[in-house]
C-alpha cells in the first residue's frame, strides 16, 4: 500500500459528464476522464482493508486494492495485468457497470466516498491500449471445438477464456456485429461501438471465429446435440452436414421484453424500448430506415414507462433525437434518497434512487403510477390514461396489493417506450454438453454478472471435456 493515509487528505474526484448544452446534441460519450495524475491520486484513495468487500461484491472477482495500488505507484503495466486477470473486458465494465464495488467499498461505509474503481479501471485499460501492452496471443488448440452462441458479454466472455484454454471456438450470433446488448441496447453515448470493434478485433486475431445474421435453432440442438439455423440449415465446425461440435455455450440473452396489454397497445407511436435503442445504434452504425420504419422522438412529446436504466437510455436517446419533452413514470413506490438504504444496510448494494445524466438532461420523473389505457385518433397514439395508485402489505405474505390512490389523468404524448424489463427465457432440456449462461440462464441482470456466469460455464464445459 503505497499511501495509507491517502483517504484522509484526498476526497473522491469523479471525472463528471460533458456540459450538457453540448452533449445532448450528439451521441458520444458523456463521461469525461481525469489526467494521469488526478487518477493516480484517486487510486492512492484505496485503503487495502484487511477484508476487501470491494472484492466480494464483484461477481468477477476484481483485485481492486491490488491494481488501484499498482496505478497509484505508476505501474500501469502491472496495474493492467492485475485487472485483467479477472476481467476480460475492462473497457465494457469501466465505461457501463454501476460499481457493485464502490458500494461495498468501507470508504463508503464511513464517509460515502469509496474509491473510483470503476473509473480506475477504465483508465487502467485504456492505458494499456494507448501503451500496446494488448497484443494478440496465440495459444496451444487442444483439438476441440466449442460453439458460442450469442455473442452478448456472457458469450464473449466464455470464448475468451474457452479460446485460452485450447479450444477452436466458433461464436454465431442472430445479429449482423458482435455485443448482443452492448452493441444493440446500450447508447453509443454510455459506450461508443468502437470500443466493442476494437476488443473483437483482438479475439479474431487470436484465432476466434464470428459468424453473423444467424439465428439458431435452439430446439434442434436439444433435440439432436447439432447446430441448426432456424431455416434449417446445418452448421458445424468444418461447414459439414454432419459435422458437430464437441460441446455448446447458449448465451442468447433475455429476448422477450416485458409487453403491456392494455387498450391502444396497437397505436402508432407505442413501442418497446429496445426498437428505439437498438434501431437508433444501427443508425450511427450506418444502416438506413424508411419514414416508416424509423423510431424517432422528434419533436414530440416522450413517456416513458418503467424506472430503471433501460428507461433512462430512451431518455437520453429521446433528447438527443430533438424530443419536445420526456415523462418517465414507474408503477413501484419512489426509492430511499439516500445515500443508505435501512432495508440494505452496507456492504450490500442500496437500492436509493439513481439519477443518471440522462435523467439531468431534463425528465419530468413520477413513482406509483399505473397505466390503464393508450389513447389515440386517426391509429396515433395522442396520450395513456394513468392513475396513481400506492401499494399495500400484503396479509397473506408475498408481493404487496396494489390500490387506488388517486382519480385517473392523461399524460400527452406522441410516442411512449416501455422499458418495464424481460422476461427470463424458458430453455428446453439440453444435452450434457450444452451449457447455458447469462441472462440466458438467468434472467435480466447486469453486464458484469452476465460475464462471470460466462467465466462459469467456461469452467464447467472445459471440466467436461476434460474428464
Amino acid at each position: 500500500m503505497g499511501d495509507p493515509k491517502a483517504f484522509l487528505t484526498i476526497h473522491r474526484k469523479e471525472a463528471g459528464y460533458r456540459a450538457l448544452e453540448d452533449r445532448i446534441h450528439d451521441f458520444s460519450e458523456v463521461e469525461q476522464t481525469l489526467n494521469s495524475h488526478d487518477r493516480k491520486l484517486q487510486a492512492s484513495r484505496c485503503m487495502d482493508c484487511g477484508v476487501p468487500f470491494c472484492h466480494w461484491a464483484c461477481p468477477l472477482g476484481n483485485k481492486a486494492p491490488e491494481w488501484n495500488d499498482a496505478l497509484y505507484k505508476g505501474d500501469w503495466k502491472l496495474a493492467y495485468q492485475l485487472l485483467t486477470s479477472t476481467n476480460e473486458f475492462p473497457e465494457f465494465t469501466g465505461r457501463i457497470c454501476p460499481a457493485l464495488c464502490e458500494k461495498a467499498c468501507v470508504l463508503n461505509l464511513t464517509d460515502h466516498e469509496p474509491t473510483t474503481n470503476r473509473e480506475n479501471e477504465c483508465a487502467i485499460i485504456e492505458g494499456a491500449w494507448r501503451e500496446e501492452y494488448i497484443t494478440p496471443q496465440q495459444y496451444k488448440r487442444n483439438g476441440k471445438t466449442v460453439a458460442v452462441i450469442g455473442a452478448g458479454p456472457a458469450g464473449l466472455f466464455a470464448a475468451v477464456r474457452l479460446n485460452k484454454m485450447g479450444y477452436d471456438v466458433t461464436v454465431i450470433d442472430k445479429m449482423e456485429a458482435a455485443g448482443g446488448l452492448l452493441r444493440f441496447g446500450i447508447p453509443n453515448f454510455k459506450l461508443n461501438k468502437k470500443v466493442i470493434d476494437r476488443r473483437i478485433g483482438l479475439l479474431e486475431a487470436e484465432g476466434i471465429k464470428f459468424v453473423y445474421n444467424t439465428p439458431v435453432d435452439l430446439n434442434k440442438l436439444a433435440e439432436t446435440g447439432k447446430l441448426y439455423t432456424t431455416d434449417g440449415n446445418p452448421i458445424s465446425p468444418l461447414g459439414e452436414s454432419e459435422g458437430a461440435f464437441d460441446a455448446y455455450v447458449v448465451s442468447t440473452g433475455t429476448p422477450q421484453a416485458r409487453d403491456l396489454n392494455i387498450p391502444g397497445r396497437d397505436l402508432k407511436g407505442v413501442h418497446l424500448a429496445l426498437e428505439l435503442l437498438t434501431q437508433q445504434n444501427q443508425v450511427l452504425a450506418g444502416a438506413e430506415f424508411s419514414a416508416e420504419e424509423r423510431v424517432t422522438a422528434k419533436g414530440k412529446d416522450v413517456l416513458v414507462i418503467g424506472g430503471g436504466d433501460t428507461g433512462s437510455d430512451c431518455i437520453g436517446t429521446s433528447h438527443r433525437q430533438g424530443c419536445l419533452s420526456v415523462t418517465q413514470i414507474e408503477i413501484m413506490p419512489k426509492p430511499v434518497e439516500g445515500p443508505e438504504d435501512p432495508q440494505n444496510p452496507w456492504p450490500n448494494w442500496p437500492r436509493t434512487l439513481k439519477t443518471t445524466s440522462s435523467h439531468k438532461e431534463g425528465c419530468t420523473r413520477r413513482w406509483n403510477i399505473n397505466s390503464l389505457e393508450f389513447l389515440g385518433k386517426d391509429g396515433k397514439l395522442t396520450g395513456v390514461k394513468v392513475q396513481p395508485i400506492d401499494w399495500e402489505p400484503n396479509p397473506n405474505g408475498g408481493r404487496p396489493n396494489m390500490v387506488v390512490a388517486g382519480e385517473p389523468e392523461v399524460i400527452k404524448c406522441e410516442i411512449c417506450f416501455l422499458a418495464m424489463g424481460f422476461l427470463k427465457p424458458q430453455q428446453p432440456e439440453f444435452p450434457a454438453n450444452v451449457f447455458v449462461c447469462g441472462d440466458a440462464a438467468n434472467g435480466a441482470s447486469l453486464v458484469v454478472r452476465a460475464m462471470a456466469s460466462g467465466r462459469d460455464a467456461a469452467v464447467k464445459l472445459d471440466k467436461f471435456l476434460s474428464k
